[in-house]
């Protein structure tokens, strides 16, 4: 199946998830990922801030906050991304493609994240993901890989193979309100 009737199921499945689902399902989780040695011992932690219905990450920055890690989330800056520390979440705006971000100057270097929570609208079970179409996180990522870079995921979400291209990156770990997969780096 093509790249884009895959999304536009999934974007169609996601947006037809009641409030309450979309907190149900995100809370298992994120739980989940809480739980994991690769979140228990990050230092610094990469979030995204959800839009149309993708699994909610505001346990995460709560718990990370909580437990002394640093908090970033990311900034498109021409092709790429830069992460920036966010003290709260009320400090993002909207950005680029409506998608909120923080301001300010504080970037955080790539090698300093040791947890990058990467959005998707279907992940397969070799680690790929389909994202929106526009390869942010693929050219962030793809020439250095020292953070885990991990997703979260309705169970819906999961399939069992996506189409892939040379510069997809794949995930580390993919946590859904169900499990925890994790994936060896290719």
């Amino acid at each position: 199946m093509p790249k884009r009737s895959i999304r536009q199921n999934l974007l169609k499945q996601r947006r037809a998830l009641t409030g309450a689902e979309c907190r149900q399902f995100s809370q298992a989780a994120q739980q989940l990922l809480l739980e994991t040695d690769v979140y228990c011992q990050a230092s610094v932690v990469a979030l995204y801030a959800p839009i149309h219905n993708e699994v909610l990450t505001a346990e995460l920055s709560r718990s990370a906050r909580q437990n002394g890690k640093k908090v970033c989330y990311p900034r498109v800056n021409g092709e790429s991304l830069e992460f920036l520390v966010v003290e709260a979440e009320s400090r993002l705006v909207p950005g680029a493609f409506d998608v909120a971000e923080p301001v300010g100057t504080a970037i955080v270097p790539l090698e300093e994240i040791d947890l990058v929570m990467v959005p998707g609208i279907a992940f397969d079970r070799s680690g790929y993901r389909l994202g929106y179409g526009r390869g942010y996180y693929d050219r962030t990522f793809g020439f250095t890989r020292q953070a885990v870079l991990a997703g979260l995921a309705y169970d819906f979400q999961v399939v069992d193979e996506l189409p892939i291209e040379e510069h997809d990156v794949n995930l580390d770990l993919l946590v859904t309100s169900s499990k925890v997969l994790a994936f060896e780096y290719k």
